[in-house]
């Protein structure tokens, strides 16, 4: 899944500014066809006190086939329960493919077999997005409901979702929640406990390291292996006075050192990019070295470890 951001300032409900400790996650679908997650931002980011707009209405996210958009910060109350539950849940709408209708609260024309392939993508991207959520903020399964099970419980409006759409693919909240456990689950039993700090293995000396001469090396191409190093500053440093002249296994200092910080523990507001920024490396760097396979998603407690790296002294 990627998560991306931006925030709906001209909504009033952006600028109203009420905080919330969230106490849990309620899934909405936007009985909306066709109508993508980044579609949503030119169709809400609009004030009702300025007249732009006649809806007075924000989720926190929408999440498609592809991708998902935060729309307002996770901690922001939302409008989007239509009763208390706004005061204590996170709002997440999944977007609906195009080529149905409604006819009161039911779908007309909607067909569950052509638009498999979709929903099991929306799906697993909301599962994917809860499970981020819980682990954020300390939630667990338990701490999912959707509309309909608000109302139910007298915090929400009278809605269907999602329980108008989920059984026409065999889900329901309750399979739902159990996708959640059972990622949460295997993500707690893959957890790395933060290892102490590990001074990798000193060079000769703090100022260079040793390079033993192959066949076929000449200084030049021993130089192309360390960045900012010229062959001149291989031969000044071991005080060679035929640079054209070096043997197989001899032994040369190359001034550079190897350094490794120690493992980093991501705390809120930390994003890879960030990460590789402040320790100098690139983020493809850093996801390859810890197995991120989506750089846009990282939690609260993981552990980033960094490669070793050599530096011109």
């Amino acid at each position: 899944m990627i998560l991306k951001t931006k925030f709906m300032t001209r909504n009033d409900c952006y600028t109203a500014n009420r905080k919330i400790t969230p106490k849990g996650i309620m899934i909405h679908a936007t009985a909306t066809p066709g109508v993508m997650a980044g579609d949503w931002f030119s169709r809400w980011n609009k004030s009702y006190k300025a007249g732009e707009t006649n809806r007075q209405v924000c989720v926190h996210a929408f999440v498609d086939d592809k991708e998902a958009w935060q729309y307002l910060p996770w901690n922001h109350r939302g409008w989007h329960a239509g009763g208390s539950a706004n005061d204590t849940h996170i709002g997440i709408e999944m977007c609906e493919p195009a080529g149905h209708s409604y006819t009161g609260g039911t779908m007309v024309g909607y067909d569950a077999q052509k638009q498999a392939k979709y929903f099991e993508a929306v799906y697993n991207n909301t599962v994917e997005l809860a499970v981020k959520l819980c682990k954020e903020f300390g939630l667990t399964e338990k701490n999912i409901i959707d509309h309909s099970e608000g109302h139910k419980l007298g915090i929400a409006s009278n809605h269907s979702d999602v329980a108008h759409w989920f059984p026409r693919h065999g889900k329901s909240m309750d399979t739902f929640r159990e996708a959640v456990r059972k990622a949460l689950a295997r993500d707690k039993a893959t957890d790395v406990v933060e290892p102490k700090p590990v001074t990798p293995a000193p060079p000769v000396d703090d100022n260079w390291v040793t390079y033993t001469v192959r066949k076929g090396d000449t200084l030049s191409k021993i130089a192309m292996k360390y960045d900012g190093i010229s062959w001149m500053d291989i031969a000044e440093f071991n005080g060679l006075s035929n640079p054209n002249l070096i043997k197989v296994g001899q032994k040369l200092k190359i001034p550079v050192k190897v350094i490794q910080p120690s493992p980093y523990k991501v705390v809120r507001g930390d994003t890879l990019g960030s990460i590789a920024k402040k320790y100098g490396y690139t983020v493809d760097e850093l996801a390859k070295h810890n197995g991120i396979k989506n750089p846009n998603l990282i939690r609260v407690g993981q552990i980033i470890r960094f490669p070793e790296k050599v530096v011109r002294q």
